[in-house]
């Protein structure tokens, strides 16, 4: 294996990533990240020489509808279901503290 990492990198990893790890986890993710660079390793035996670079995943072309705006439901429509509302908006509860 050409490419491994240690336990240090690992920790340089995760704090780059802002993430956490326990001590006991710490093993497992090297031993993952070891196989996932191993497997890389391989990939880079094989002989691309005569492969084409790959810009899309597929040839399919995207068709654009024009954008033309419509109205498909009133307002009034459009709350008359609601469990809370106004006159005009649907009330919902507060999920923003602003206090953080």
């Amino acid at each position: 294996m050409a490419n491994t990492i240690d336990i240090k990198t690992v920790d340089e990893i995760a704090h780059l990533a802002r993430l956490e790890f326990s001590e006991e986890a710490k093993p497992e993710i090297l031993n993952d990240i070891n196989r996932m660079l191993s497997f890389i390793d391989k990939l880079g035996e094989l002989d691309t020489s005569h492969v084409e670079p790959l810009v899309y995943m597929t040839a399919e072309k995207n068709i654009m509808r024009a954008d033309v705006p419509e109205v498909t439901i009133t307002q009034k429509e459009a709350l008359k279901n609601a469990p809370k509302k106004d006159s005009d908006y649907f009330k919902a509860p507060k999920v923003i503290d602003q206090n953080r």
